[in-house]
């Protein structure tokens, strides 16, 4: 009974075997990877051979591992079976096309010509047909200069014995760049710093390139210690920078460049003590105050009933942007990023003072005509006493 199973599973193998022909499409199991190639059991006697470099994407990483299904077509037959993930150009027949489609794999074509909304592609001897849309991921760009490239597709669309067949470069560029996406955003840690490229620049922050089209945000906010009012004037697009990473949402990434530089918040509670007095700059009015720069990332806030102006004033008339002002600190939250300034308080002790200084001219003046006045009775009394 035994050797009746044993016989009967040789032949299953052996028909398996003489069943696969050249252009065939097959699905295997990877069982073995080497240095230069892949063994793949087809599900028959013999295992089948496949490049390794059909595994590895355009950087050179493999995608693949052992025990991972794939497909791919049988270019020979001679001394084994060896398969091909990719149909080279001039060597696929019209079954091996349709089989490609079917399977989802790549064909390799000619660029013959730009034709009106796509290109004449050119693949084992059959006219395909790319749209401009599906040629690329970079719109817009010159027809002329993909005419006459080697490039590899995927069939989107074969059917009437290939009177209809339309392919797409797009597709695959798209899944290279998706694999190579996820690598990218794989490597991305909180904290990290990384260097990037400048995509865009907008009013609310700027995106960033960190590699293989994953893109992080770059707020405004987190540009510099001081207030950044236009983006642009700091950043344009094409640029590298280097930027920190300092969160990770499911498809949000969000950076930051002014923590690669010293915080001055560090030190504002010693340099910026409650009662000292010190030269700003205003930045800019709100209703509430005007802000004022004490330093180079340092702003203070002095508010309305502290400018000195009577209550309805108009605080951009009497401190305009870009001027100085003597401010004294009132008191510094260097945690919160907080300061507030006071301009009446300056008045304030400068009066007081003249009352003090006014308070003890007087008092030294009394006591002067007190002293002078008793003198002179005195005198007055001695002249007197003298006469009789």
């Amino acid at each position: 009974m035994q050797e009746d199973e044993d016989f009967a599973a040789l032949f299953e193998a052996s028909y398996k075997t003489r069943r696969i022909e050249t252009g065939q499409t097959v699905e295997g199991v990877i069982v073995a990877i080497g240095a230069e190639s892949v063994l793949v059991d087809v599900g028959a006697k013999g295992e089948a051979t496949l490049a390794l470099s059909e595994l590895k994407n355009s950087d050179g990483v493999l995608e693949a591992a052992v025990g991972d299904k794939i497909h791919a077509t049988v270019v020979s037959t001679t001394g084994g079976i060896t398969l091909s993930r990719k149909l080279q150009r001039g060597a696929a027949s019209a079954r091996q096309i349709e089989d490609a489609f079917r399977a989802g794999l790549p064909v390799e074509g000619k660029i013959e010509k730009a034709v009106k909304a796509g290109y004449d592609v050119r693949i084992a001897g059959q006219r395909a047909f790319c749209p401009q849309s599906q040629i690329d991921t970079i719109r817009d760009s010159d027809p002329a200069t993909h005419v006459g490239r080697v490039y590899t597709f995927r069939i989107i669309e074969y059917r009437d014995n290939g009177q209809k067949f339309v392919v797409s470069r797009r597709a695959l560029l798209e899944e290279e760049q998706q694999a190579r996406a996820a690598e990218v955003r794989q490597s991305i840690a909180v904290g990290a710093v990384i260097a990037g490229r400048v995509v865009s620049v907008r009013d609310f922050g700027a995106f960033i390139d960190l590699g293989s089209g994953v893109q992080g945000l770059l707020h405004v906010s987190e540009m510099g210690w001081s207030r950044v009012t236009d983006p642009s004037n700091l950043l344009k697009p094409g640029e590298e920078i280097s930027v920190k990473v300092l969160k990770l949402d499911e498809d949000k990434i969000s950076l930051g460049l002014k923590q690669l530089s010293d915080d001055p918040w560090a030190g504002a509670a010693e340099a910026f003590a409650a009662g000292r007095e010190i030269r700003g700059t205003v930045e800019r009015h709100e209703k509430f105050g005007v802000f004022v720069t004490l330093a180079p990332g340092i702003v203070g806030l002095l508010p309305s009933n502290e400018t000195g102006l009577a209550k309805g004033a108009d605080l951009k008339r009497a401190f305009p942007v870009g001027s100085d002002v003597q401010v004294v600190v009132l008191d510094v939250d260097a945690t919160a990023r907080r300061i507030r300034l006071s301009v009446k308080a300056i008045a304030d002790a400068a009066e007081a003072s003249e009352v003090r200084d006014y308070a003890a001219r007087e008092d030294a003046a009394e006591k002067q005509s007190f002293g002078g006045s008793l003198a002179d009775k005195l005198r007055g009394a001695l002249k007197k006493d003298q006469a009789r």
